[in-house]
């Protein structure tokens, strides 16, 4: 049995896989937590992946699930002892997104929305050193490195040779005119974005402000989408002091029909790499800059 390097990875599959066994064994986890004297949401945490599994409580479950082939419980076990290594991020303390880095850095590909600010998968580090000034202005010099750090590293999934991250960005207007650090600054993010919006496993689309109402009025969302079909797609939505993740079947659902409803309200890919163009050149005229409505919006 394959083990990944990345323990979000493992303890998914290793949690799929458990939950394969109870169902076959015929057990529900109420039956499961009654034997075993742990609580029934223990049981659908480790299933889900959501926690962390020791290779004593695998080997108690194989037991009581009647697995009889050693090996089978000894790769399981393994997988739970290297599931249970940290990643990458856990080595940075202040980080309180660390849960949602491990499904990132999972994902083969992420759909998201934006309506105010370059997400952090495509932000420049001057950009991203504006917006993490200005979005958490208590954090001290250190706090504010190491945020950078981790935002710059995450992005190696973009430029990786072999199965980069997939991503399908739709992102408001707004986003191209809210002048973050500076003109500069937005100049050096457009660019970036022009040039990543050419990679073929990138998708981008800018939502104009002429669209009127749409889906995406209620906020910033992000659907991520896993290459193990024994996974569902999550449901990401950041807030300011607590994130939520949905994984309900019809959750997804709904978000996966509004991010199409965005797909097809904003500009195309070639329109929004015009567009960003068109915004660049505006960047360097201040009289431009100032009145966004002059720039002449491409057809969708």
């Amino acid at each position: 049995m394959g083990v990944t390097a990345n323990p979000t990875i493992g303890r998914r599959r290793l949690g799929a896989e458990l939950r394969r066994l109870r169902e076959v064994s015929g057990m529900t986890t109420q039956q499961v937590a009654a034997r075993l004297l742990i609580s029934q949401p223990k049981i659908s945490l480790l299933e889900n992946g959501r926690r962390p599994i020791k290779p004593r409580d695998v080997r108690d479950l194989c037991g009581l699930y009647g697995v009889r082939d050693q090996r089978r419980v000894d790769d399981l076990m393994q997988m739970a002892g290297e599931s249970g290594q940290p990643g990458w991020w856990n080595a940075y303390d202040d980080i309180p997104y660390g849960a949602y880095i491990g499904l990132e850095a999972e994902a083969a590909a992420i759909r998201f929305y934006e309506p105010l600010v370059v997400p952090g998968l495509l932000q420049t580090p001057a950009y991203a050193r504006a917006v993490i000034a200005g979005t958490i202005p208590h954090a001290t010099a250190e706090q504010a490195a190491t945020r950078l750090q981790v935002r710059m590293r995450r992005q190696d999934r973009l430029r990786a040779p072999v199965n980069p991250l997939r991503l399908w960005a739709v992102l408001d207007e707004s986003v191209l005119w809210r002048v973050v650090g500076s003109r500069e600054v937005m100049r050096e993010q457009l660019k970036h974005l022009a040039h990543l919006s050419a990679q073929p496993h990138v998708t981008m689309q800018v939502l104009p402000h002429d669209a009127g109402a749409h889906p995406g009025v209620s906020g910033q969302f992000s659907l991520l989408e896993f290459a193990d079909t024994t996974d569902v797609c999550v449901v990401y939505l950041e807030r300011f002091t607590s994130d939520l993740y949905l994984e309900k079947r019809s959750d997804v659902g709904r978000y996966s029909g509004m991010h199409a409803h965005l797909q097809a309200q904003a500009l195309s890919p070639e329109g929004t790499r015009h567009f960003i163009k068109e915004t660049i050149r505006a960047y360097a005229d201040p009289e431009s800059c100032q009145d966004a409505r002059a720039l002449s919006l491409p057809s969708p």
